[in-house]
């Protein structure tokens, strides 16, 4: 299990924007490409665990301050795909 973590936060942690919209497009989530690349920005080089709910939630406080309350919503929804 922790090499499945490591696996998908490493992905997380590197992820694009034409990654991130990808993701969300798939996923119907709505994210422009302006709010993707500032999400991208912001996780760059944190090396967040998104399976750790208190690292998960600094990180969406992040997001919800640059973008909006329910963008990091749908961020958040997306993350929880991941971490079932």
């Amino acid at each position: 299990m922790i090499l499945f973590q490591k696996i998908i936060n490493q992905k997380v942690n590197s992820i694009s924007a034409d990654d991130l919209l990808k993701l969300a497009k798939q996923n119907q989530l709505a994210i422009n490409p302006a709010q993707a690349s500032q999400i991208v920005s912001l996780m760059k080089g944190k090396n967040v665990n998104i399976f750790d709910e208190a690292e998960r939630r600094r990180l969406l406080a992040s997001i919800a301050a640059i973008t909006s309350p329910a963008t990091a919503q749908q961020v958040d929804q997306l993350f929880k795909q991941f971490v079932k």
